[in-house]
C-alpha cells in the first residue's frame, strides 16, 4: 500500500494524459462513433442486394439491346 501511495502522482498523471489524448474511450463515445460510421456507410455505399439487382437489370438490358441489334442486322 505504501508503494501505491508513493507512485500515486505518476499514476494520476498517466490517467489524465490518457484521457486528454483520448486513448481511452467510454462505451458511450464508442457507440456514438459507431452510429456515425454506419450513417456514413449508408450514405456512400450501396447494399449487396441492391448491387445484385442492378447487375441483373444491366444483364437484361444487354440482352434486349443484343436482340434489337440482331433485328437491325437481319433487316439489312
Amino acid at each position: 500500500m505504501e508503494n501505491l501511495l508513493h507512485y500515486s502522482p505518476i499514476i494520476i498523471a498517466i490517467i489524465v494524459f490518457l484521457i486528454q489524448q483520448r486513448i481511452v474511450v467510454t462505451p458511450e463515445q464508442l457507440e456514438k462513433k459507431h452510429r456515425e460510421i454506419l450513417e456514413d456507410v449508408e450514405e456512400k455505399f450501396v447494399t449487396l442486394n441492391s448491387f445484385h439487382d442492378l447487375k441483373e437489370q444491366f444483364s437484361e438490358m444487354k440482352e434486349k439491346i443484343d436482340k434489337i441489334y440482331d433485328c437491325i442486322i437481319a433487316v439489312k
